[in-house]
């Protein structure tokens, strides 16, 4: 498991070990689990006022939000795995 951080945007950064999911955040499931997430206070913003592009979930079920698209964020996640792992 790397300790690595995964830029997410506009400054914002989250620990690559604590990541769980990384999704586009167009379908209705994944609306209402963003709906659930901030009823819950679970919810973080770091879109800095953008457009919702990706939603990443860790592993203690909070919700972030990134205004950078989900491909974008897989590609630098793998590439931080890779660095990590060799």
């Amino acid at each position: 498991m790397s300790s690595g951080l995964l830029n997410i945007g506009f400054g914002n950064f989250v620990a690559t070990a604590r990541v769980t999911a990384i999704v586009n955040p167009a379908s209705s499931p994944m609306r209402r689990l963003r709906e659930e997430a901030r009823a819950d206070k679970r919810l973080i913003d770091a879109t800095q006022g953008r457009k919702t592009r990706a939603i990443i979930i860790t592993d203690s079920n909070h919700v972030i939000l990134s205004g950078i698209q989900a491909e974008t964020l897989g590609t630098r996640f793998e590439a931080q795995e890779e660095d990590h792992a060799g």
